[in-house]
């Protein structure tokens, strides 16, 4: 055991500038990282979790009262991964150390051997009991899961039913089961025994993806040559308003298709006479203005220069005719799209041919036998496989409202409200999308609902609950706000920031296909993942929990870490009920999928959650930057109240202003806590950095009383209610 009075290695040293080059080296990790898996924001770099957590979990071995059997322990273990450490205290110091800056790597995060001294010196600084470390704002699961791999155990909460359910996936489900067999009963009926969690997730999310395949391959057909097409790329459109013109103006950022070296590709228009032609009627959700005289027409060529490309024809909301030169002003280009409720779609006649709404820019194509991806221009065999999703997602619904009310449940499409107009971050309510379902094309949730209820099938709800993850990075690539990603050549997710902002050009993908955002690439992640992290010794604790009332009793945990939010920097709850809304359809009945502290809520909670957001009033009050800081306070003091008096705590926090520091440090001494260091990690946007305080509890009883400890729901903590030494407090 540790002595209370000795130093811990995170308190008197830490491999700042190793640790923090592999942090940064991490955003760009794809194979088995939390980050492939599901979609969190702000996740921090599991090498800094890594490194941190070892230094709290280790003794500074120059400490006069660092145990002698861990300083023995680890001159047998560090050589191992290393030369053998110097006599002397200090030498043994720095190989720890070196052992923590190297541990960062992501290449050695899997190594048996490091896993093995990694795990050896954690039992040797705690041989009595495994220590307990805990995480009451775990987010993505970033700092649980570092622990799991430390051979800890760990308690995970979040009060968000997103960010649970990827904790349970995580932390739970597959360390728990990922080695053992495990039996498949497959959409024919067919039961079949996997050799692990891996294995089992190719075999039922190869079912339905045949499955779905069925039903949505006449939405997506081949060309007649066999080329296969991977993405359709279209542009929302307006009509100008200009007197004599009323054409076409779509709205795109740029001209680009492809800018690598050896093949560039873009788009240019020429402009047409329409001729003569009677005024017509507008279409439903454009303006109404003078017949067109003149439309656009697009041709795919290969530019030899940059200024050979046109410039886009929308800027910060300004539209420009590429017919006439007029600009078209924000308020109207806003209008015509809310008439059109966001002008994802296509607006088709009863043959299927296109009459307005989005048009389709170019169709990406694989061609069997050859290499690189080919662009065309789109036909008329596109817009009617569009008509075609369009027509069965009328289907869908109609069924749907033939079902009786009270046996109806809930709409197959997400028809939940998007948060208020002035909600940070959301700028796609003022172009009419109001619903979440609104941010998809009808093709998109025909895609997503097939994939959806063929998901509800699968018979073992641990294969649901894992692909559902899946299902929502499916979800991620296949909205009306994904981009077309002319650098890299492929779609990007919806999500390229912490935030919905409008997109005029979009990308769809094709869910059924096998390139990026496709059902197979989603679950491919899933099982990468599962087959990384399926050899941890522990399963970690999970649980939906307010960070201001924990569930654990007091002085339980032996290291209390955390992330916590940032004031106003990411609107967690908003921007998690993109996945919510499809996550309850896809697992009705979940447990995780609900608002404890609000029955009525059918969205995740708001009112708990510790962000500032001002266009939220509870209790009468305003959840302004005060509302923030005596939340922090509140669950700073929970913290020590969980935290036993030996133990040491660490809270990383990221803030640019000095105001946003200082109330952090206020509320940590609120509750109770002292801080003995702090280390700077490059873990953000090159300039910016992570500081993860250290801290140790105070002798001071925090000055607000907390909840009464509850009884604890973990397998290793049930200890019943408190002892009468514990309710003093």
């Amino acid at each position: 055991m540790i002595p209370k009075e000795c130093k811990r290695l995170a308190e008197v040293d830490f491999p700042i500038a190793v640790v923090s080059k592999h942090s940064a080296r991490e955003k760009s990790i794809r194979h088995g990282h939390p980050c492939t898996l599901h979609l969190w924001w702000a996740r921090r770099p599991l090498a800094a979790c890594r490194a941190m957590l070892l230094a709290l979990l280790l003794p500074d071995p120059c400490d006069s009262l660092c145990p002698k059997d861990f300083k023995k322990k680890a001159r047998e273990l560090l050589p191992k991964v290393q030369g053998n450490p110097g006599p002397s205290d200090e030498d043994m110091r720095k190989a720890l150390l070196k052992f923590i800056g190297d541990f960062a790597n992501w290449d050695l995060s899997l190594h048996p051997v490091y896993l093995e001294v990694s795990r050896g010196l954690v039992k040797a600084a705690h041989p009595e009991e495994t220590p307990l470390v805990v995480d009451p704002f775990a987010g993505g699961g970033s700092i649980p899961l570092e622990a799991l791999r430390l051979g800890c155990e760990t308690f995970a909460s979040d009060l968000n039913p997103v960010a649970c359910l990827i904790l349970k996936v995580m932390l739970e489900d597959i360390p728990r089961w990922g080695r053992q067999k495990v039996k498949v009963k497959r959409l024919n009926g067919e039961e079949v025994e996997a050799e692990g969690l891996a294995e089992a997730l190719m075999i039922v999310g190869k079912d339905i993806k045949e499955a779905a395949e069925k039903e949505l391959a006449e939405f997506y057909p081949t060309d007649p040559g066999g080329a296969k097409p991977i993405a359709y790329l279209w542009a929302r459109t307006v009509r100008c308003e200009a007197p004599n013109c009323g054409a076409e103006i779509p709205l795109m950022r740029s001209f680009w298709l492809c800018k690598k070296t050896n093949r560039k590709r873009a788009l240019r228009y020429i402009v047409e006479s329409v001729g003569a032609t009677p005024r017509g009627r507008p279409h439903h959700g454009q303006a109404q203005g003078p017949a067109p005289t003149k439309t656009i027409r697009f041709e795919i060529f290969e530019p030899k220069n940059d200024r050979e490309v046109p410039e886009g024809t929308v800027t910060r909301a300004k539209a420009t005719c590429l017919c006439c030169g007029v600009v078209l002003q924000p308020e109207r280009v806003r209008a015509q799209l809310a008439a059109q409720r966001g002008g994802a779609d296509t607006i088709v006649d009863k043959q299927g041919s296109r009459t307005g709404g989005a048009r389709l820019l170019a169709v990406v194509t694989l061609t069997p036998g050859q290499q690189g991806r080919n662009y065309r221009l789109p036909t008329e065999r596109d817009y009617q496989a569009v008509w075609k999703a369009q027509k069965r997602l009328e289907q869908i619904l109609d069924e749907w409202e033939s079902i009786p009310s009270e046996k109806r449940g809930l709409c197959p499409v997400p028809d939940e409200l998007l948060p208020p107009i002035g909600t940070l971050g959301f700028r796609v309510q003022r172009y009419g999308m109001l619903q979440w379902g609104d941010l998809f094309t009808a093709r998109q949730k025909v895609a997503l609902v097939t994939i959806g209820r063929e998901l509800r099938t699968t018979a073992d709800k641990r294969i649901a609950a894992i692909l559902s993850v899946s299902l929502d990075k499916l979800a991620d690539f296949n909205s009306s706000i994904a981009r077309w990603a002319v650098p890299r050549e492929t779609s990007a997710a919806t999500f390229g920031r912490q935030a919905l902002p409008i997109v005029w050009d979009y990308c769809e993908t094709v869910p059924i296909g096998d390139s990026t955002g496709s059902l197979e690439g989603t679950v491919e992640y899933a099982r990468n993942f599962a087959r990384n992290h399926a050899s941890f010794p522990n399963a970690g604790q999970v649980q939906q929990a307010d960070a201001c009332e924990s569930p654990l009793p007091n002085e339980t945990a032996t290291v209390w870490f955390t992330d916590p939010p940032y004031y106003d920097a990411i609107p967690y709850s908003d921007l998690s009920d993109f996945f919510f809304t499809w996550l309850k359809r896809a697992l009705p009945g979940n447990p995780f999928l609900r608002d404890p502290f609000d029955l009525t809520n059918i969205l995740t909670p708001k009112d708990r959650e510790a962000v500032q957001d001002e266009t939220r009033i509870v209790d009468g009050k305003r959840k302004d930057g005060i509302f923030f800081e005596e939340t922090m306070a509140r669950a700073f003091a929970e913290g020590r109240r969980v935290l036993r008096d030996d133990a040491v705590a660490s809270v990383v926090f990221a803030h640019k202003t000095t105001e946003g520091w200082e109330a952090l440090l206020t509320g940590m001494v609120r509750g109770g806590w002292t801080i003995t260091c702090s280390w700077p990690i490059a873990t953000e946007r090159p300039g910016r950095f992570a500081l993860a305080r250290v801290c140790r509890p105070s002798h001071l009883r925090p000055p607000c009383l907390p909840p009464a400890a509850r009884r604890c729901t973990c397998r290793r903590l049930g200890r019943g209610a408190p002892r009468a030494s514990e309710a003093r407090w």
